[in-house]
């Protein structure tokens, strides 16, 4: 049967269409290039895709999540896994089958379930992660998948040749959260740490607020000139998506 279920896997990704939808940015950065009932993937720039699934929590319903792919030469790192091993296995396959890439880690950007709920799937296909040490000890602590390589402020990974980037600038939606960025590309994953356009605060059970808003701005000077961000939920955007969580959690 599970073999049965993996020749279904592949014929679902290799016969998925590719439809375009509007996310105000450029047309290139639109086009959705895989879609399931449980996973979304959208290219937003030559190299950057944004994966997208879907976590049923008790204070929000059903949430759909982000996480982003950056890739380079046959090779990917993956920030954040899908919400459960299912939608994890489907994003891993697509990855291999589709974009030809080798997986060189996956990065969780916190210890909530939308970052590192798929994250079994990944080890049992041999990939490494690595996370925020900060993140490895309240996954250990709350009972959520444990990364396996910790860091403590920063992170220098190759892609094909070119660099991605984990950091940690300071505690906000948790104590532990940190962002990606690809300075080839300047797309920056804020992961739960920046919020989409007109969003509530949303889940601030494990929240520093009074920090939060000074955390972006750190964020915002060390990445001047970024061109892409993406929020753990909600929809892509430019630098206009810091402004706004800046302004939403700003104490000053």
């Amino acid at each position: 049967m599970k073999s049965l279920s993996a020749l279904l896997l592949l014929v679902t990704i290799f016969l998925s269409p590719v439809r375009c939808i509007s996310q105000n940015l450029s047309p290139e950065s639109s086009k959705t290039v895989y879609q399931s009932d449980a996973l979304t993937v959208t290219q937003l720039t030559e190299d950057v895709y944004v994966h997208t699934s879907f976590l049923q929590t008790e204070t929000f319903g059903k949430v759909a999540c982000n996480g982003m792919i950056v890739t380079n030469q046959n090779e990917a790192v993956v920030f954040d896994t899908p919400a459960d091993d299912s939608s994890s296995a489907e994003l891993i396959a697509w990855i291999r089958t589709k974009l030809h890439c080798k997986i060189n880690a996956v990065i969780p950007t916190h210890f909530h379930e939308d970052c590192v709920g798929g994250l079994k799937e990944f080890h049992e296909n041999n990939i490494p992660s690595y996370a925020n040490q900060k993140t490895i000890e309240l996954a250990k602590e709350r009972g959520f998948n444990i990364p396996a390589m910790g860091f403590k402020n920063s992170l220098k990974l190759d892609v094909g040749g070119e660099n991605v980037h984990a950091g940690f600038f300071g505690e906000g939606h948790t104590r532990d959260n940190i962002v990606g960025y690809f300075p080839a590309g300047k797309v920056l994953f804020g992961g739960c740490l920046v919020k989409e356009l007109n969003a509530s605060k949303g889940n601030l059970a494990d929240a520093n607020v009074n920090d939060w808003g000074n955390t972006v701005k750190s964020v915002k000077a060390r990445y001047p000139d970024v061109k892409f961000v993406i929020p753990g939920h909600g929809a892509v955007g430019g630098s206009a998506l810091l402004d706004y969580t800046i302004k939403l959690f700003d104490r000053d």
